[in-house]
């Protein structure tokens, strides 16, 4: 019989081994995202957890180990390929096109004609600045602006797995509530998995996490667990977390 616990992830990853040049980046990592659900990659500075990202997208393909998006093995795909079949990226950086305007950045996101004209009120909800300035160039845009179009630029095609890294890196704390607002409405349509070194968004947006840890995943489990074991946290995350925490979670 079945495991309904497979049907339920969208994302599996199964030991897998990155190299960046000689040097071992993954080790060993295994994480399953849940269909619906928003989920955190935690870790220090260099754990692996944009490597990890861009594993899945086969960006650095793996070596070893096995990656499947619904229920399906994408290994060895081009990452052209596996973006097709549905999962959409925001770099860290934002990596937008600086000397194109906010429309053009959005448009050369389509898959197939008319994506932008079909999803336009659905982003521009999500972000009515990007339609004041849909004009503006990328590079006059501020850096909460630019991390909205990048988001934004993601959902311009039909993409049933986000993967997102470092939303709130650069922002004001107005701009961090505004950007969580909007994941938080994306994910009742889209499931996410996140990577996130503001522990307090993270733990206010996951249902789930995973740690990494020197190429390695650690630790998984319910948020709600995670944000009421110190012991963990200080761990594998600092004591800095535990501090910046007291007084929200």
């Amino acid at each position: 019989m079945d495991d309904p616990r497979v049907a339920d992830n969208i994302l599996e990853v199964d030991a897998i081994h990155t190299f960046i040049g000689q040097f071992h980046i993954l080790e060993g990592v295994s994480l399953a995202v849940r269909r619906g659900s928003i989920t955190v990659l935690l870790g220090r500075n260099g754990a692996g957890k944009t490597t990890t990202l861009k594993s899945i997208l086969g960006l650095t393909p793996p070596r070893r180990g096995r990656v499947a998006f619904d229920g399906k093995e994408i290994n060895g795909y081009r990452s052209f390929d596996i973006a097709s079949m549905g999962i959409g990226y925001v770099p860290e950086h934002r990596a937008i096109f600086r000397n194109l305007s906010v429309a053009e950045n959005l448009k050369i996101a389509e898959r197939k004609k008319g994506d932008l004209e079909r999803k336009s009120e659905f982003i521009f909800g999500l972000f009515p600045d990007l339609k004041r300035l849909i004009k503006l160039p990328g590079d006059h845009l501020s850096g909460g602006q630019q991390q909205m179009l990048a988001v934004a630029r993601a959902l311009v095609a039909d993409n049933r797995l986000l993967l997102i890294d470092e939303p709130s890196e650069g922002l004001a704390p107005v701009l961090i509530e505004q950007m969580m607002a909007a994941i938080r409405q994306l994910s009742a349509t889209t499931t996410i998995l996140l990577v996130e070194q503001n522990f307090i968004m993270a733990s206010q947006l996951a249902q789930h996490y995973i740690i990494i840890d020197d190429g390695k995943s650690v630790q998984a489990g319910a948020m709600a667990d995670l944000v009421q074991d110190e012991a963990l946290i200080h761990r594998y995350l600092g004591t800095a977390v535990i501090a910046a925490g007291e007084k929200k979670l």
